[in-house]
């Protein structure tokens, strides 16, 4: 039976008309893309790494308390003393760069989506579609547009990364009081001026726990990347895969999921109010004693 219906086909063609008409416009995006990784990856090698795992340390300790500083310092000791501190960096300098670009797009579409009704109308299934396609489906036009390396790399993960940051941006600042907007209005501030000093500190916790969300998957994405030659822990996954090494499986794994704690912890900290966070603290010490 005959497909009445070639979508692959018409993907395919959509692609090779792309790469004929970009007018190197994709090869000058490659290439900002990619000097801005090779940029971040070259500061976290450059970092000693008793310096830097001493700054997420210290940066624990001033947002988690001590029992977080803790945690993370025995985390890099794991890191660094199994040898994937290289490796961690490069995975960590393409959760960066991808992360950057996801929230330079992302935040922007959600105010947008939040303050017109016909934008998020056209962004919802757009969002749904980028959410739901199958994390390695994304590989194949970045590859075919980009070739092999960091850069089809970053580009995927921010397809794949970006829907939560939008969505929970919108979400943020939908649910920001009307009368703290009303009010402002009626004092005279511009649209400008209510969004900048109402609803977006207003939405905060929520853009932050879309942030906290774009990381998340940020990683777990960069590390499927290394299909197409993304680097960094995805690497020594892939291998141990290929190889049925157990010990390197275990040990890569193993640093992927210490590196997931420590941001996934620290970037929510982040959308918690201080007060929010000195009760949690209490409250630790209260069920110890």
């Amino acid at each position: 039976m005959r497909d009445f219906l070639p979508i692959g086909e018409w993907a395919e063609k959509t692609i090779n008309f792309i790469l004929e008409n970009d007018h190197g416009v994709l090869e000058r995006l490659g290439d900002v893309v990619g000097d801005m990784t090779a940029l971040t990856e070259q500061l976290l090698q450059w970092v000693p790494d008793w310096l830097l795992a001493g700054m997420f340390v210290a940066l624990g300790f001033w947002r988690l308390g001590w029992k977080f500083a803790v945690v993370a310092a025995a985390a890099f000791v794991v890191i660094i003393g199994t040898g994937f501190w290289p490796a961690t960096m490069v995975t960590l300098a393409l959760i960066i760069a991808a992360t950057l670009i996801s929230l330079l797009v992302g935040i922007p579409l959600g105010i947008a989506a939040a303050l017109n009704r016909r934008i998020n109308y056209l962004l919802r299934p757009v969002l749904d579609f980028m959410q739901t396609m199958p994390a390695f489906v994304y590989l194949i036009p970045a590859a075919m547009v980009f070739g092999l390396g960091r850069v089809p790399a970053v580009l995927a993960t921010v397809i794949f990364a970006m829907p939560p940051v939008v969505r929970l941006t919108a979400l943020g600042i939908r649910q920001v009081n009307k009368e703290q907007v009303e009010a402002g209005i009626t004092f005279g501030c511009t649209p400008l001026q209510v969004l900048l000093k109402i609803q977006i500190p207003g939405a905060l916790p929520s853009i932050m726990a879309g942030i906290n969300q774009t990381i998340m998957m940020a990683l777990s994405m960069v590390i499927i990347a290394s299909m197409v030659g993304g680097g960094g822990l995805g690497n020594n996954v892939l291998a141990s895969i290929q190889r049925l090494d157990i010990g390197l499986g275990f040990e890569s794994g193993l640093a992927v999921v210490l590196l997931a704690i420590i941001l996934d912890r620290l970037t929510e900290s982040f959308g918690v109010r201080k007060e929010e966070r000195i009760a949690r603290r209490k409250g630790g010490q209260g069920q110890e004693s």
